[in-house]
């Protein structure tokens, strides 16, 4: 879009001073329609943070990501290390959806969904307001002494913060270890599992420091995010913009003076108030332009509307639109760039969704034992030694696993106990077992057979090995 002549403001992020000292945003108490819109959808995110851990599809819980063992669940289904593929599978689904989002609206993620965003600006940044008051009254503590005053509102203000940062991180943590085993360990207390403390401790000081000191910071300086907008957006997309058409006019920007015909003077009906500036979470002002740091926050769009309502002018200086919608005045159209992204979307989500319906409940792996051939037994038969793993993925157990040969007179005998045995749900069986098969059934020194697993004789999984024998010289 359009920008200054002077782009200074270019050379260094809105929050650092000319001297290079940070710069810290004091923004005001947004109001207005979006935001209103930004806080019902922040309500239900906030919702679906704190309970998606302990809530359970099929027994599964609907959330985890557990890096340590390699478990995920994603919306309920489970995806165990043999998964991966499919876990990544899903992984590009989410990273095209969020760039095909970026592509048409630019950084809506940010302002709307973004947990970053959402606990800043909902959270941390309303408790602010509720304790030290707007914008004036913040700049004005932040000036004065160490008093009682400063000392009462800034003790209280970061104490709340820390009790959030420790409950974020608790919900954090169920996430990665899973809300069962969380809320075990806090029935048995810390001292049970100090090795568990630690990293909850650690978890609520780094969640402390970005959102007490290290806030906007975030969204400009460490997100990668922030950066694709380079690469993503174009002319096309719809993004917060300053209409600079309507808002510079002819003469440019011009103060407001009441019963003036801004028009007829040539002005625009942008009057320099820096409203729009003043509730900017990032420090921006909008009017230079699409910014790194503007997170499409949709606070400036209500604070130009309250100002124009208020001096009788038409609302939308401040808008979503897009560059050929301001300049051309361009409708919103599926370019082919659109298409594409749609098209790699549908097919990855149809891909992974075929990849779901087909993939067991349980998975079955048997290898050869390392270093063992054959053993020829009386009778004419030959019998190798294999291991096998089953991993069961439902959250019921499956009770009496057997192994029969298929195509092949023959069998399978199991280094237990018990011919029948358990796999434990969400858990995994393993053991060592015989297969014996006569020499005249194997047609080479090297033949495929297919092993079949049943449970209560219901097959559930099968599998192939290579049986070796005697070399046939014939």
């Amino acid at each position: 879009m359009e920008t200054p002549e002077n782009e200074s403001f270019r050379d260094s992020i809105g929050t650092l001073t000319e001297e290079g000292n940070r710069k810290w945003v004091f923004p005001k108490k947004p109001s207005g329609k979006f935001y209103d819109y930004r806080k019902w959808v922040s309500y239900v995110l906030l919702a679906f943070f704190l309970s998606a851990p302990f809530i359970k599809i099929n027994g599964n819980q609907f959330l985890m990501f557990n890096i340590l063992e390699r478990r995920f669940n994603i919306f309920g289904f489970p995806f165990w290390p043999q998964d991966f593929h499919l876990f990544v599978i899903s992984m590009l689904i989410g990273v095209i959806f969020i760039a095909l989002f970026t592509v048409a609206f630019g950084r809506i993620f940010c302002g709307w969904i973004c947990p970053q965003t959402i606990f800043m600006e909902m959270v941390f940044r309303r408790i602010e307001y509720a304790i030290e008051g707007d914008r004036g009254a913040q700049m004005r503590l932040d000036r004065q002494d160490w008093n009682a005053e400063k000392i009462r509102k800034r003790g209280f203000k970061w104490f709340l913060f820390l009790v959030i940062s420790f409950v974020i991180a608790n919900v954090f943590l169920a996430f990665l270890i899973g809300s069962d085993k969380l809320l075990v360990y806090i029935a048995e207390g810390p001292v049970a599992h100090a090795s568990t403390l630690l990293p909850l401790l650690i978890f609520t000081g780094v969640f402390y420091f970005v959102f007490a000191w290290f806030r906007e910071q975030v969204c400009i300086i460490a997100c990668p995010y922030g950066r694709l907008q380079g690469v993503l957006l174009d002319n096309k997309s719809i993004v917060v913009a300053y209409d600079h058409k309507r808002g510079e006019g002819e003469n440019g920007r011009k103060k407001f003076r009441k019963n003036e015909d801004r028009e007829a003077l040539g002005f625009g009906d942008c009057i320099d108030c820096f409203q729009c500036v003043n509730v900017c979470p990032t420090g921006i002002d909008i009017r230079n332009g699409t910014q790194l740091e503007c997170i499409n926050c949709t606070a400036c769009i209500d604070e130009c509307d309250h100002i124009m309502e208020s001096i009788n002018l038409p609302k939308g200086l401040i808008r979503y639109a897009s560059e050929e919608n301001i300049e051309k005045k361009k409708k919103f159209e599926f370019t082919p760039r659109l298409k594409g992204y749609s098209a790699v979307l549908v097919i990855l989500t149809g891909l992974l969704i075929g990849m779901l319906m087909l993939r067991n409940d349980v998975e079955a792996r048997v290898l050869r034992l390392p270093g063992q051939l054959y053993e020829h037994k009386e009778n004419n038969i030959i019998s190798n030694v294999f291991t096998y793993k089953l991993i069961n993925k439902t959250t019921k157990d499956i009770p009496e696993i057997n192994f029969k040969l298929r195509g092949y007179k023959g069998v399978v005998k199991v280094v237990s106990a018990e011919d029948r045995f358990i796999v434990p749900m969400q858990g995994l069986a393993e053991g060592t077992m015989f297969i014996e098969i006569d020499q005249s059934e194997l047609k080479s020194d090297k033949n495929k057979v297919m092993i079949e697993v049943y449970s209560d004789d219901e097959l559930i999984e099968t599998t192939s090995v290579n049986f070796l024998g005697p070399r046939s010289y014939n």
